[in-house]
């Protein structure tokens, strides 16, 4: 089975889906699952609270939604596979706020994500999200940007904020690495959850880590970098904007180090 869909843990209908088709007014978290387990499941369950809290001013129960993840996945009979969880409410979008709306749970279950190997070059733009610290819908810089970079022969983009601190890229965190210590970019993101793994592993591990504004000009001959998400937690960076960076292997095996290291949860 390619991929399945479920609404509140009922196969969703073209006419359950076709309401949200363009819908922007809901947020979501990415996973990616191998032998029916995920890492980092505390995490995503607290991003799904804290942002349908600022969204909607109340939030599914975590057991509710793990029951719901699990529903899919079942159904799916796959044991890899990207997983996606989105929450909106009823009324959606460009409707007055009513007191206690009622929030409805849309799995994805997809087949699992393979990374690009890199290292990529990254075209380097300024830009910043609206709502940073939530993963929301409808964000159309993050396809606009990737392909604005492509076109001007780029693997992806990464931004720079209004005081020109590297951030984050569309649908990636940046880190990078001085050869002892990970440095976090000081700026206003979205915590991703491959980023929280690390840094609470890396913590446990005893590796150095600092967060602190991080300018192009801190970069050349200074620090490597990569970018990580559901789908990896290093993929090296060779060039940001026309600025050549080291390839550093070392780094990218503390961070897969890391990574495994994490306790998976499973759901099936």
């Amino acid at each position: 089975m390619t991929s399945v869909t479920h609404l509140n843990g009922i196969p969703a209908t073209a006419a359950d889906l076709t309401p949200l088709a363009f819908a922007g007014y809901a947020h979501f978290t990415a996973m990616q699952m191998r032998g029916h387990a995920v890492r980092g499941l505390d995490l995503h369950l607290r991003r799904l609270r804290r942002a349908s809290d600022a969204l909607f001013g109340q939030h599914l129960p975590d057991d509710q939604i793990i029951h719901l993840l699990r529903t899919a996945v079942e159904d799916s009979g796959r044991a890899d596979a990207s997983l996606t969880c989105f929450v909106t409410s009823r009324p959606g979008e460009f409707a007055p706020a009513s007191e206690a709306p009622d929030l409805d749970l849309l799995v994805k279950v997809t087949a699992p994500a393979q990374p690009p190997v890199g290292p990529l070059s990254l075209d380097v733009v300024r830009h910043e999200r609206h709502l940073p610290d939530i993963k929301h819908v409808g964000e159309v810089g993050k396809t606009l940007f990737l392909r604005q970079a492509n076109a001007q022969g780029f693997d992806d983009a990464a931004f720079v904020d209004h005081s020109g601190r590297l951030s984050e890229a569309p649908i990636w965190n940046l880190a990078f690495w001085d050869g002892d210590t990970v440095v976090w970019p000081e700026a206003a993101i979205l915590p991703g959850m491959t980023m929280q793994i690390l840094r609470r592993r890396l913590e446990a591990m005893g590796v150095p880590q600092q967060t602190r504004p991080v300018r192009l000009t801190d970069v050349e001959g200074r620090l490597s970098a990569v970018v990580m998400n559901s789908w990896s937690p290093g993929i090296p960076v060779s060039r940001l904007g026309e600025v050549p960076l080291d390839v550093d292997s070392g780094f990218t095996e503390i961070l897969e180090e890391a990574y495994a290291d994490e306790a998976q949860h499973a759901l099936v």
